[in-house]
């Protein structure tokens, strides 16, 4: 993509932990469980299935084995940053419903061709977010839906997604959602806001084509 004509939407772990409160679950009260959002588990197996995905898609992308195994070193905590964007994305859904918001399918598309165009096709834009964000070809769509909901829930409260009022609407969200994290996946720092074990923050680059033009987070 173009540095010029792309933007960040910036959707760290800083700000997933700034708003829930991760707890840690045992396996006991939440057996099979990697994770229990709303009431309703993340199995261990999605999760497992979710990075199956992106590791599968990996190889195919790199048909040379020297540097699949440097992919492999490089995104040794794939399967926690997963489970983490699996979490976020829910409470970041619930943020926006109880704002009001919503995002049609139509403007999913047209977020996509934008992308495409400027990645140089289809194939160019689920390469990029498959290399920078982790996100498997098959679940493109529902992350730019994510996207967009993040940058028209801001918009709704007047402010954009570096500024509290966005992480208190998230934060509001993921009290509703009551969620519990397992401890194998690891634990968050609300103080520092940040996953304890986290070194990079996730950046996620997109595009505005609202009327509005590019917003900055």
């Amino acid at each position: 993509m173009h540095r010029r004509r792309r933007t960040a939407l910036v959707l760290t772990a800083a700000i997933a932990a700034a708003a829930p409160l991760l707890t840690a679950c045992g396996s006991d009260a939440h057996p099979g469980a990697a994770a229990v959002v709303g009431g309703q588990r993340i199995t261990v197996a999605q999760l497992e299935n979710r990075v199956g995905e992106v590791r599968d898609a990996q190889r195919a992308a790199l048909p040379d084995q020297g540097q699949y195994q440097q992919v492999l070193a490089q995104t040794g905590s794939l399967t926690r940053d997963t489970l983490h964007n699996m979490v976020l994305d829910q409470v970041i859904h619930r943020a926006a419903q109880d704002e009001g918001v919503s995002v049609t399918r139509k403007e999913v598309q047209q977020l996509r061709a934008s992308l495409e165009q400027q990645a140089g096709g289809s194939k160019g834009l689920q390469t990029t977010w498959l290399q920078k964000y982790g996100i498997a070809p098959a679940h493109l769509d529902e992350n730019l839906r994510l996207q967009l909901e993040a940058q028209k829930l801001a918009a709704r409260l007047g402010t954009d997604t570096t500024q509290p009022a966005f992480w208190k609407a998230l934060s509001k969200a993921s009290g509703e959602l009551h969620i519990d994290v397992n401890p194998r996946y690891g634990t968050w720092d609300v103080q520092k806001s940040s996953r304890v074990d986290a070194k990079t923050p996730w950046v996620r680059e997109v595009t505005s084509v609202s009327g509005g033009g590019p917003v900055t987070a």
